[in-house]
């Protein structure tokens, strides 16, 4: 049998037919009409090889100083929600939270689509397979397999995945299967379809299939949905878009959190162990990684504010979309003159003090909301009960801030349901009460934090440090929070917005009743599933503004 690998060097096109085939190309051929006789197909390649084929196959790419290799996904250069589906079938169907943000699309229709992606994967030179697992704990571990045209996207998914040994690649078989034919536009004119992107995932055939977007993203983000229907569903076991780190002492810390309010920043501690930056599972045991690397932000990377991400950024890593001098292969971190979504993906150990394996023998015993209420409402930190917890999990708050999005020139209120909506394959309520029982098995401390505050740091020392544990603490009118009297390091004239506010109490009085409406508001389309004692926790008049905090 002629080694894979090789077989690229001596059939650059990929055009001479071979008498023997590997194990995945014959794979791939029954399963996916792949034409191995056509297309070199690359197995598991290394990083040096990813390397030179996308520099030489990939216009726009290049290796820069720290020795990461850039890449432009482009004209897509963000997640493309709108235009997720999920395939509508019998084993699936009776649990899918269906609407907006899980689109249903016929099985026909998905053999259209998938159709689609294996002609144009069909028509390339060279394609590439990265296999891999999801998640950290054995017992509820996938194999996932990605089918993919560029070398780009094989190596962010290489980083992504959990890195297989030699010995474990040998008789892989895939779990799930996702084909990445992203460059190539889905037909617009196919029922259902509202632009040329989808990426459609099916539950009974356990494949993803992307098409009309090359963000790298959708791939590990498809995968996070599967472990948002698979772990509830079939293991109960709760899934959660969150960071985790470990204290020296075994204390688990898990952040929740939208785009932008810090997740990876504040889990990367140089004091703890990072568990991981974005995609975890609670199971009976605590809490496990699903990928095998992270995905952090770029824009305004400095390695004194976040020097463990700015180093991670060396060979083996993917920086995507970023602005670099092109004499000079010198990174400008701060120009988002491309988008303000640069990211870099790396393997998850090139975090010093990343914990490997990737999991917690211990049950959290601090779990952080986070949130950035740019309007200066919400208190930098709140103990919060696990009833209020669900409500503010379910609602999911932060504010966009003015220059971060065209259009947006004052903070704009965006609530996305458990800090990740676009993710969830079932109703959110399903994975509040999942978590409001685990916090309350196992006597976690829940806290609301509000971050972009340059004493964000020193409260979460302060969590860590179990000094707010045992504060005191006074009661924030409106919300109904706890706020501390005080924290170490922290003024305490700013603990309490209703103290520190410099408007004007009438100023004040509207700007919470605004938010407090929009928090209401927004928590109405999840009311029929919450029970009493959560619809209570939303429902607290205050004795101070009046009685409009009732949902009414």
């Amino acid at each position: 049998m002629v080694p894979n690998v090789n077989k690229t060097s001596l059939h650059p096109g990929g055009v001479v037919p071979l008498l023997e085939h590997t194990e995945i190309e014959e794979e791939l051929h029954e399963r996916a009409n792949i034409d191995y006789d056509r297309v070199a197909i690359i197995e598991n390649p290394s990083v040096a090889v990813l390397y030179e084929d996308a520099l030489v196959h990939e216009s726009g790419t290049a290796i820069v100083t720290s020795g990461a290799l850039t890449a432009y996904s482009g004209e897509k250069r963000g997640r493309s929600p709108l235009d997720k589906r999920i395939v509508k079938e019998e084993s699936s169907e009776k649990n899918i939270w269906w609407g907006p943000v899980n689109k249903a699309m016929r099985p026909e229709i998905w053999r259209i689509h998938r159709e689609r992606a294996i002609d144009y994967l069909n028509t390339r030179d060279r394609i590439y397979v990265v296999d891999g697992f999801a998640g950290w704990d054995e017992r509820y571990r996938l194999n996932v397999r990605v089918v993919c045209a560029r070398a780009y996207h094989a190596l962010f998914m290489r980083n992504m995945l959990i890195r297989p040994a030699q010995e474990e690649l040998e008789h892989f078989q895939p779990d799930y299967v996702i084909y990445n034919a992203g460059a190539f536009p889905a037909n617009r004119y196919t029922e259902g379809m509202t632009s040329a992107t989808s990426v459609a995932i099916n539950f009974a055939e356990k494949e993803i299939v992307i098409l009309g977007t090359e963000y790298a993203g959708e791939m590990k983000k498809g995968i996070l949905t599967v472990f948002f229907y698979e772990m509830p569903v079939k293991h109960g076991v709760l899934t959660l878009h969150s960071s985790a780190n470990v204290g020296k002492e075994g204390d688990v810390t898990v952040f929740f959190g939208l785009s932008g309010t810090g997740k990876t920043t504040l889990s990367a501690d140089p004091q703890r162990a990072l568990i991981g930056d974005d995609e975890h599972c609670w199971s009976d045991r605590g809490i496990f990684n699903v990928e095998g690397g992270c995905y952090a932000k770029c824009i305004g990377l400095s390695e004194e504010k976040e020097p463990e991400i700015y180093r991670a950024i060396r060979f083996g890593a993917v920086l995507e979309n970023v602005v670099f001098d092109s004499q000079t292969r010198i990174v400008d971190y701060n120009d988002s003159a491309l988008t303000e979504n640069t990211r870099c993906a790396y393997p998850i150990e090139y975090i010093p003090n990343a914990k490997i394996p990737c999991l917690s023998t211990t049950h959290p015993s601090n779990i952080i909301l986070l949130t950035c209420d740019a309007c200066g409402i919400l208190p930098p930190i709140s103990k919060i009960t696990a009833e209020q917890t669900v409500f503010h999990f379910i609602s999911g708050y932060t504010s966009k801030v003015a220059g971060t999005e065209d259009g947006v020139n004052e903070p704009q209120a965006t609530f996305s349901s458990c800090f990740g909506q676009p993710f969830l394959a079932l109703h959110p309520m399903r994975y509040a009460r999942m978590l409001a029982d685990r916090i309350t098995h196992h006597k976690a401390n829940v806290w609301l934090l509000n971050t972009g505050l340059k004493y964000t740091r020193a409260i979460l020392d302060a969590i860590h440090s179990s000094e707010l544990a045992k504060a005191n603490f006074e009661i924030y009118e409106t919300f109904n929070l706890h706020v501390p009297t005080s924290v170490s390091g922290v003024p305490s004239e700013i603990l309490n917005p209703q103290k520190s506010w410099k408007l004007g109490e009438a100023n004040f009085k509207d700007e919470v009743t605004k938010l407090a409406k929009l928090f209401l508001e927004n928590f109405k389309i999840y009311e029929d599933e919450a029970t009493p004692d959560v619809l209570k926790a939303g429902r607290n008049p205050s004795p101070v503004y009046g009685e409009f905090l009732y949902l009414t």
